[in-house]
């Protein structure tokens, strides 16, 4: 991985002819812009503090308009430490090697002197974590149509890093806050500063710990041991905070910690799923694609992880719950009798049994920890 900035990635020729009146780079390798810093003190109003639209561990997000009146989004990082220059590096490489409709567009960066400045398309609608937890969490506005939409475009992002990328690429961070939001609601998976690249062949990868607690699988917590599987941990933890807009862990009284999945296993096992959905939905929502959608988690969140599926299997489950097609996808959980107002011909057919879903053998399979 570079550890360097701009020059490690074009030419000096290049260089020039990308900053030439702004224009875009035309190389089908590098289809971005790099930018001066003037054009991007000029777009951000000397990134005044009013262009402020989010703070990250190493930097800060501000909105800005081009001289073209394109709106965009520019991370500052804000010290050059080594860790900086490298979730820089890190971060302008992948998004370079990567182009999906679920994927956060980088549109061009800047590297000179102490200042890294990267330039994004601009999310109207922010972050997932804004609209469940933040500001405008009380408006509502992810009714449930679009949190099924959201849920299966950030699968898809995910599904195309771990299965397409080339070499693979396991994101690390995936939480609310890196799912940002599009004017159409359409979901784009953002900040890959952590992201790793798996060479060919090589199923796993033991590094320093990385990411958000609440949505760490617990073999890289405790080791370090990274795969695609514990990007797939992270999303089972995200499906269930997009279906009840709960916190991946909440504090209780007496100042004990409870996760997420330790909060809907027993609504899951009780056959409760009315009290697992959000209940700022007021009841609005398709009970079968909730079920389906929390089985789905508890499948990507197993302890084990080679017991957890691949994101191509959780894009084809998500798929088939959206279109009211039953899928074999019960984790490993009893059922009770349900003592919460549950409808026992309701949830008769749901029982503990393995997976039989198969997906077709893939050169991508190899890459899958088993």
């Amino acid at each position: 991985m570079h550890k360097k900035c701009f020059c490690c990635f074009l030419s000096e020729e290049e260089q020039s002819k990308a900053r030439n009146k702004g224009e875009k780079n035309k190389n089908k390798d590098y289809p971005w812009e790099i930018y001066t810093s003037k054009e991007l003190l000029r777009a951000t109003n000397n990134f005044h503090q009013d262009h402020k639209i989010g703070e990250g561990g190493f930097g800060s997000v501000y909105w800005g308009r081009t001289s073209k009146g394109v709106e965009i989004a520019v991370k500052r990082l804000k010290t050059m430490t080594a860790k900086a220059e490298m979730e820089f590096a890190v971060e302008v490489e992948v998004l370079g090697r990567v182009r999906h409709k679920n994927l956060l567009g980088l549109r061009g960066f800047y590297a000179g002197g102490d200042e890294r400045l990267i330039v994004y398309d601009f999310m109207p609608n922010q972050s997932l974590l804004t609209h469940l937890h933040g500001h405008l969490s009380s408006n509502c506005l992810l009714d449930w149509p679009k949190r099924i939409n959201i849920a299966i475009g950030a699968a898809e992002g995910l599904a195309y890093l771990h299965h397409e990328a080339n070499p693979h690429i396991i994101h690390r961070d995936i939480k609310a806050s890196n799912v940002l939001l599009d004017l159409e609601f359409q979901a784009k998976v953002a900040d890959f500063g952590f992201a790793k690249l798996i060479p060919e062949g090589v199923s796993h990868l033991t590094t320093r710990v990385k990411g958000t607690l609440g949505y760490l699988a617990p073999e890289y917590a405790m080791w370090g041991k990274v795969s695609e599987s514990c990007d797939v941990y992270s999303f089972g933890i995200l499906l269930l905070e997009i279906v009840s807009a709960k916190k991946p862990i909440e504090k209780l009284p007496g100042g004990v910690k409870r996760d997420i999945v330790q909060w809907v296993t027993p609504y899951f096992q009780k056959g409760a799923f009315n009290h697992i959905a959000d209940s700022k939905l007021k009841g609005k929502f398709d009970l079968d694609q909730l079920k389906s959608v929390v089985m789905i988690a508890l499948r990507c969140t197993d302890g084990s992880p080679e017991k957890r599926p691949s994101m191509a299997e959780v894009v084809d489950w998500l798929k088939g719950a959206a279109g009211k097609r039953r899928r074999e996808v019960t984790p490993s959980l009893s059922l009770g009798n349900g003592d919460d107002e549950v409808d026992d011909d309701d949830y008769g057919e749901i029982t503990p049994y393995q997976s039989k879903l198969k997906m077709a053998s893939t050169d991508s399979d190899r890459h899958k920890r088993r």
